[in-house]
């Protein structure tokens, strides 16, 4: 997941949260649900997958 997440990084580093999704899916993660993954990446990328 982190390796996936540091490629998605250096070929967009301003993902938006939907793009991010797709390009993480081949990975499995039975602990949290993707949902932890995909804001710590958001917010490394300088951006919130956060609404509200």
């Amino acid at each position: 997941m982190i390796l996936t997440a540091k490629a998605v990084l250096d070929e967009d580093p301003s993902p938006t949260e939907e793009s991010l999704k797709k390009k993480l899916a081949g990975n499995l993660c039975r602990c949290t649900g993707y949902k932890k993954v995909l804001d710590s990446v958001m917010d490394v990328a300088g951006q919130s997958s956060k609404e509200g």
